[in-house]
């Protein structure tokens, strides 16, 4: 696996005055913030979030029959529509905004975000794709609710030129009455994960999930932050069915959306709400803002859920050409005479199914590290009750010392009281989109925004 590369950034903000922008141009039934904050009927205070693809210009496609036709070669249309956003954006005035394909390239709209937000109280953060893509991240954070203690940038220089932003952030005031330690800490991730171009490219989109809980793990030992809420934000480019969903929920992360609205993971739920209509027309929900809790003890090592998230990759693609279970075993041991799948074997068929060879596939650590997990009792072969186990994605869990550092860790604090978060409220803009709908006359983005509202609890660590 390529090493993630980490710019560090000291945070020198210039003191901007807060001032808010009531625009009502978009008037409909939802929460909104006084300064990031929004207090409930029982007064407690809570942090709101919202995400958000706002579909670069450069990606705009004007006309069907011109696809070289953008947006971008017309500065009335992109100024008018991005100015559209803001202000829905400065009406919401969440606490937290992060924002996808922003056109960073492009100097005036950076001014306007950056003037406009900074106006209304926010620190802003901004960060470009690799290779000089045009488009990157911003995130921003609203003064009256965190003050930023860290900022960090990983560059995954992979496939798609992805990116992400962490940002380690304190409240300014106590959550919660007499609680102790005082300011709330929070790690919050922005990020846009690769388009699926083709099937094969979901190993792309999973190394960047992968990349970025191996980088909270170890930021969070290397800074000792052993209870501490994680927010991950992003168009994740990739449904409830997909394998990136699965993997973060085996890591005890929950989609915030569909926890308020008490969605399940199952297929009855997966296609109740939709929040972006790609360049092919098709509509599905791929924009999610993930919560993971101190508190949460169902977390399994990385390695372990990294391993049948890839294992659920390979099943994926040979169902995909019509192997059942039994077929699939006997593609996997190829010219083997004895019912065995053999290393050699393993690494032809990864290759067939475009797994391994290609510029986005799996390295050779990392397909050795998977025969590991597949090698159940280390005799050097797969037999077919550990091929079983492989093809529902049910590893081993061979804990490495990492996990057994963070283990050892949680055992010290496990009486310790911590603050974590509940979903209080959640809801997708326009809201057809929330009914599994698209509507045409809908013109901010080809993605819907999506905001939460978190409301502090009180909980025991893990």
């Amino acid at each position: 696996m390529k090493q993630v590369a980490v710019v560090e950034s000291n945070s020198n903000i210039p003191n901007i005055n807060s001032s808010g922008n009531d625009s009502s141009v978009y008037k409909r039934s939802s929460f909104r913030t006084n300064g990031g904050y929004l207090s409930s009927v029982m007064g407690e205070p809570c942090i709101s979030c919202t995400t958000f693809n706002i579909l670069a210009p450069i990606y705009k496609r004007l006309d069907e029959q011109n696809q070289s036709l953008r947006e971008s070669d017309f500065k009335e249309s992109w100024f008018k529509r991005n100015q559209a956003i803001l202000d829905w954006l400065l009406y919401e005035r969440s606490s937290i905004i992060c924002l996808q394909e922003f056109w960073v390239g492009n100097e005036e709209l950076v001014r306007m975000y950056q003037e406009r937000l900074g106006d209304a109280g926010y620190i802003t953060f901004k960060l470009a794709r690799t290779n000089n893509r045009g488009d990157g991240l911003l995130t921003a954070l609203h003064r009256s609710c965190f003050r930023v203690l860290n900022y960090r940038e990983l560059l995954f220089n992979d496939f798609g030129d992805r990116v992400a932003q962490l940002v380690h952030v304190q409240s300014v005031v106590p959550f919660l009455p007499n609680q102790k330690g005082g300011q709330q800490e929070i790690l919050i991730v922005n990020t846009h994960l690769l388009f699926p171009h083709d099937s094969s490219l979901s190993i792309v989109r999973l190394h960047q999930v992968y990349k970025i809980l191996q980088y909270l793990e170890v930021y969070q030992r290397e800074n000792k932050l052993n209870n501490i809420p994680i927010i991950l934000c992003g168009d994740w480019n990739g449904s409830k069915r997909g394998h990136v969903y699965k993997f973060l929920r085996s890591q005890g992360f929950v989609s915030s959306y569909d926890n308020a609205h008490q969605y399940t993971d199952g297929d009855a739920d997966a296609h109740k709400w939709v929040s972006h209509r790609n360049h092919r027309g098709n509509i599905c929900g791929v924009d999610f803002i993930w919560l993971h809790n101190p508190d949460n003890k169902s977390r399994k090592p990385l390695k372990t859920s990294w391993a049948e998230a890839v294992f659920g990759t390979i099943k994926n693609q040979l169902q995909k050409a019509s192997l059942a279970e039994n077929e699939a075993f006997v593609f996997l041991k190829a010219d083997n005479n004895g019912e065995v799948i053999t290393y050699p074997a393993f690494c032809e068929a990864l290759h067939q199914v475009n797994l391994v060879g290609q510029p986005y596939g799996l390295s050779f650590q990392e397909t050795n590290d998977l025969w590991k997990q597949a090698d159940v009792d280390g005799d050097g072969v797969v037999n077919y009750e550990e091929f079983k186990r492989m093809w529902n994605s049910t590893c081993s869990e061979q804990i490495d010392d990492t996990f057994n550092d963070n283990m050892e860790t949680s055992k010290e604090h496990a009486e310790e009281e911590v603050v974590g978060f509940t979903v209080k409220y959640a809801f997708l803009f326009p809201r057809e989109v929330e009914k599994g709908l698209w509507p045409e006359n809908y013109s901010l983005s080809d993605h819907a925004p999506l905001s939460v509202v978190f409301s502090p609890v009180r909980m025991q660590a893990s």
